[in-house]
């Protein structure tokens, strides 16, 4: 090695021992995530953990997440309200929950009558969906990411028959979001309750049923005790994304290599979540039926009822909201495309083998 290489390589190797470790070059940042949802509900609720275990490793322990239960920090219907306000810098929650501040918010979540889980992720993230909803979220002083999703859930827990439209008339029922809107053109009563007090709420009378999510986290939540018949399939939230809901002034001072790492994590835990269902769902239906669980479809006349009611729905909300008719009808020309694709090329196959592989 000649003189003139031999100051160079020592020259790369003292600017290598004096390169600091990447962790303490990054900027650390510590933010709170209330979570809408139980921990007791493990599925769901780890959603928020797998993205704060994601940002803490590849920033390799410089951004720190804290997730925290409802009613720990924030009340679990909420979270909104906090994360609008920089009491919390983010938060775990679906925007279906805050309807009432806007219609708009329930797009970002599902609508009743609304996409399977992968349209809906198409949706957000190729489809314009995101940027449909960029201002509503604006106007919350929020910037919402993607971050979970339940796949298709169940239509809820009943303590008795539902022969016909007639027999929901009356009912007291826990749905969440604009569901509660449809089913109460049909005379049905909704009850807006956090998750955590849906059980006690069924057990003492003060609803007549309930839905939550599917069999995985409601067998956990014991309703089969207290509801014997158990409805398919779920109208209201066909396959719903529950949102990361950050601050917005906290978003736009996150260092650009932190922002990305947050998009990313939430890309993962979205698609991790429903897996987790997929997986989880098929046997603890099973369990819940071998111990008596009534499973029974909605009758086909309370789902076409159900559909007209959820159509008058949303052209009542457009007319009242310009901002809800703009984004709902960009999603609905989505929601019918994708309905007509999958129609040809996987549901067909779906229905036969469901039908060529069932028990003879």
């Amino acid at each position: 090695m000649n003189r003139r290489n031999l100051v160079a390589g020592g020259a790369l190797g003292a600017t290598a021992l004096a390169t600091p470790h990447l962790a303490s070059a990054q900027t650390r940042i510590r933010w709170r995530c209330p979570n809408s949802f139980p921990k007791s509900i493990e599925t769901l609720y780890s959603a928020a953990e797998i993205v704060a275990r994601r940002v803490r490793e590849m920033s390799d322990g410089s951004f720190e997440i804290t997730v925290s239960g409802p009613g720990e920090v924030v009340p679990a219907l909420q979270i909104l309200d906090a994360v609008t306000q920089g009491s919390v810098e983010c938060g775990f929650t679906p925007g279906l929950f805050y309807f009432g501040k806007d219609p708009t918010l329930a797009l970002s979540t599902t609508l009743p009558m609304g996409m399977a889980s992968r349209a809906m992720f198409a949706w957000l993230h190729y489809g314009g969906g995101r940027d449909q909803l960029r201002d509503v979220f604006r106007d919350q002083n929020v910037h919402a990411i993607p971050a979970a999703c339940t796949g298709a859930q169940m239509g809820g827990w009943f303590r008795k028959e539902i022969r016909s439209a007639e027999d929901l008339k009356g009912l007291k029922f826990r749905i969440a979001g604009l569901g509660g809107s449809v089913m109460q053109k049909l005379g049905t009563v909704p009850q807006q309750i956090a998750p955590s007090d849906i059980y006690p709420a069924l057990e003492r009378g003060v609803i007549d049923a309930a839905e939550y999510i599917g069999p995985f986290d409601d067998e956990k939540l014991g309703f089969a005790r207290v509801a014997r018949y158990y409805y398919y399939p779920g109208f209201q939230e066909v396959a719903p994304s529950t949102d990361l809901m950050v601050n917005l002034r906290a978003w736009e001072a996150l260092p650009k290599t932190y922002q990305a790492m947050l998009e990313t994590a939430c890309i993962e835990a979205w698609h991790a979540t429903a897996a987790k269902y997929d997986v989880l769902n098929p046997p603890a239906l099973r369990r819940l039926i071998a111990a008596g669980t009534q499973l029974r479809p909605y009758p086909r006349e309370v789902l076409q009822a159900l559909y007209r009611a959820a159509q008058e729905l949303y052209v009542e909300l457009g007319e009242q909201n310009a901002r809800f008719k703009r984004v709902h009808e960009h999603w609905e020309k989505f929601r019918v495309e994708q309905s007509q694709w999958f129609r040809i090329a996987e549901d067909s196959m779906v229905n036969f083998l469901a039908v060529a592989s069932a028990p003879r």
